[in-house]
């Protein structure tokens, strides 16, 4: 091949293979990597929306490389305080898990070298204000843990629905705004349990008292 025919060959590799060359490895100046989505169930700051511990909860009291300072089922008593083995008494109710692990964690160093507690809520009830009561004709009246996005038509799950005696139309929420003004909101049960009226499933609030009344006849 003469010279002429060399340098035509080698312009056509380099038209065909040059762009597949450029392609293969990472630009000058490293690599450009996206940013990061984050999930959108941990946007925000989720330390307002922890379970805050309450009176007749059940905890599970878990220290490290310490079975025996472990407790299975620690209850919550009516003063909100606990007793686990070498703290008699320390108050629980209105603490976050994480903010009780900390304070036993203080606590217990005084005996064993740098403890390290877990707490985990077995079953709940909450502070009173973290509650939906539901009094009067509800088959079983009780206060409900409140959780987010809870409706009434929840509530009623969770108390069996209503009595034969029973005037759910006349049922009344009683709420306390933020600037502690209490106001009631009438809801019409019977409409919503019996005939599926969907516009009564209102959202509940923290802090709800949900009253059913006895029918006049």
């Amino acid at each position: 091949m003469n010279f002429l025919g060399r340098i035509g060959a080698l312009l056509l590799i380099l038209t065909v293979f040059g762009p597949l060359a450029g392609c293969s490895g990472p630009p000058k100046g490293g690599t450009e990597v996206a940013p990061m989505r984050k999930d959108p169930g941990l946007v925000g700051d989720a330390s307002s929306d922890e379970y805050i511990i309450g009176a007749g909860d059940q905890l599970s009291i878990f220290v490290y490389r310490n079975p025996d300072l472990s407790e299975g089922g620690v209850a919550v008593r009516p003063d909100g305080r606990i007793s686990t083995p070498l703290i008699e008494d320390i108050m629980a109710a209105g603490k976050k898990p994480k903010e009780l692990a900390r304070e036993l964690e203080q606590k217990l160093s005084k005996f064993i070298q740098d403890p390290n507690v877990t707490v985990i809520v077995r079953s709940f009830v909450g502070p009173p204000d973290r509650q939906v009561r539901v009094i009067g004709e509800a088959t079983e009246p009780t206060a409900i843990p409140y959780r987010d996005h809870m409706t009434l038509l929840d509530v009623m799950i969770a108390t069996k629905g209503l009595t034969k005696y029973a005037s759910g139309n006349r049922a009344v929420i009683v709420r306390v705004d933020p600037d502690g003004k209490r106001r009631s909101i009438n809801v019409r049960l019977a409409d919503l349990i019996k005939d599926g009226d969907i516009s009564q499933n209102i959202e509940m609030q923290p802090g709800d008292t949900l009253i059913i009344p006895q029918s006049w006849f």
